[in-house]
């Protein structure tokens, strides 16, 4: 009873590497179930969404914001009936290449390769850059070789934002509808999950009524929202927001900007000791010699780093700068 809209597992573009078809599971149940028993998306439960380390059990990790964007992308596919084991693929699979310490690690070693690029650019061949969404490709086509479909491995390219605002042209289906979904979802959780942790740190003691349109609760906010992309979006070829909804969220993504995720550094000295602490491990381990097998060159410094945990990159930091206290 899929919508015509719909992406259909049995007209899938396939794979990179043929495969025979599953008894039970379609394709993309096939995905969805190689992304969840993956390491990197194990991992993903001691990597930071926004908060470093912090003293409470309640705040959110990379691992428990995968799963809002999935439970939002699943609740708005089912009620436009998309394929629900696609979007579930793509949300499972789209932050399995972020790299600890959240963007704020993900920045770091994006300038530690612009700089390593800048000073020595022709000793091998260096990736231009990081950015997460494109790691995340590289561990599902090379790393760990899941050997995903098209339809799954273009929408975990592309759901990335950024500090862009959403525009009507972010619900048009570029690979899917199924991903445009995960894209949106993806800007609703995040909005919603770091506000709510936000005023869990005592960073802000309040949302401003600017914002009471969306709900006055973080239950009532995610719910106004995903109602709106539902009726917006029925039996359309696009996933639409009313307009005011619409400014409304990139309002309010802006007030996070600018009085939690800039702030955050100033308050705290998480941040840049955590995005020195990148920085120093990309220059140790692009020294020969200094990676672990199955390792090399700068790009194998590159997906070390990117796949560890937060606690795993403090432990080799201090391995690495005190042996001494490692070995008591």
């Amino acid at each position: 009873m899929l919508s015509p809209f719909a992406a259909k597992a049995a007209e899938s573009a396939g794979r990179l590497a043929a495969l025979a078809d599953d008894p039970v599971r379609t394709c993309y149940q096939r995905d969805r179930d190689r992304v969840l028993h993956s390491k990197s998306f194990r991992r993903l439960k001691h990597k930071t969404q926004v908060f470093i380390d912090p003293a409470g059990d309640h705040y959110r990790t990379r691992m428990t914001h995968t799963l809002e964007v999935s439970q939002i992308a699943r609740t708005i596919g089912r009620a436009l009936r998309l394929n629900e084991d696609l979007i579930e693929a793509i949300a499972l699979g789209h932050d399995i290449g972020h790299t600890p310490f959240g963007h704020a690690g993900e920045s770091a070693l994006d300038e530690a390769i612009r700089s390593y690029w800048g000073d020595f650019p022709s000793i091998e061949p260096v990736p231009p850059g990081f950015k997460h969404y494109e790691q995340s490709l590289r561990i599902v086509d090379t790393l760990e070789n899941l050997n995903l479909t098209i339809e799954t491995r273009a929408g975990i390219g592309g759901h990335s934002k950024g500090r862009n605002d959403l525009t009507a042209h972010d619900g048009e289906p570029t690979s899917t509808l199924e991903a445009a979904v995960v894209r949106i979802s993806d800007r609703i959780a995040y909005l919603n999950h770091d506000l709510d942790d936000a005023l869990r740190s005592g960073m802000i003691s309040e949302v401003p009524e600017l914002f009471d349109g969306i709900g006055c609760n973080h239950s009532q906010r995610i719910g106004t929202l995903v109602e709106d992309a539902i009726v917006q979006s029925l039996d359309q070829p696009a996933i639409r927001m009313s307009p005011n909804l619409l400014v409304c969220m990139n309002n309010l993504k802006e007030w996070l900007f600018e009085n939690v995720y800039l702030q955050y550094p100033k308050i705290y000295p998480d941040i840049p000791k955590a995005q020195n602490l990148v920085g120093e491990l990309f220059a140790y381990f692009n020294q020969p010699d200094n990676l672990p097998d199955g390792y090399t060159g700068i790009q194998g410094a590159v997906d070390y780093i990117a796949g560890m945990t937060d606690r795993f990159a403090i432990d080799t930091y201090v391995r690495i700068k005190l042996p001494s206290a490692w070995k008591v």
